[in-house]
């Protein structure tokens, strides 16, 4: 699912200059949230914007343009990794480390924390920059095979 929200995140940043996957990442995360009821909707809505925000930020900083001659695929790639890992670590940091570092254990939203492990901190660190390398050729592709001719 994660590779799907980042393959759209980054045509929504490739389509929409400095800011599109930002508003793709807030209207998604609105209408997740819309689904997940009042406990969980704040922290969906919260991390998928937060996911558009590293996307433009790390397809900024890469300069990556969706141009008519395509996109640098080892760019974007590279772009999509450091953006996924930012926002699995971002994320398990905060269900996981944040409630055992402040003793929030007493709270009646228990439910939503995981316990941390090495394995799991392995997993992470792993998935997170897999799932959005997967994501960035996924994206390369179809900006170079079919999206590229398209002009908004």
């Amino acid at each position: 699912m994660m590779v799907v929200q980042a393959v759209f995140l980054a045509l929504s940043a490739l389509f929409v200059k400095k800011t599109g996957a930002m508003y793709a990442g807030a209207v998604g995360g609105l209408l997740t949230a819309l689904l997940s009821g009042a406990s969980l909707g704040p922290f969906t809505f919260f991390f998928s914007f937060l996911f558009g925000v590293f996307v433009d930020l790390f397809i900024f900083i890469f300069r990556i343009k969706g141009s008519r001659n395509g996109v640098n695929q080892n760019r974007l790639i590279t772009s999509m990794a450091f953006s996924a890992l930012m926002i699995a670590v971002s994320s398990y940091a905060a269900f996981a480390l944040l409630p055992q570092s402040f003793n929030l254990q007493q709270i009646a939203f228990v439910s939503l924390f995981v316990q941390p492990s090495t394995a799991l901190t392995a997993l992470v660190l792993f998935m997170g920059p897999a799932t959005g390398a997967v994501a960035g050729y996924a994206t390369s592709y179809l900006w170079n095979k079919y999206l590229r001719h398209i002009s908004i």
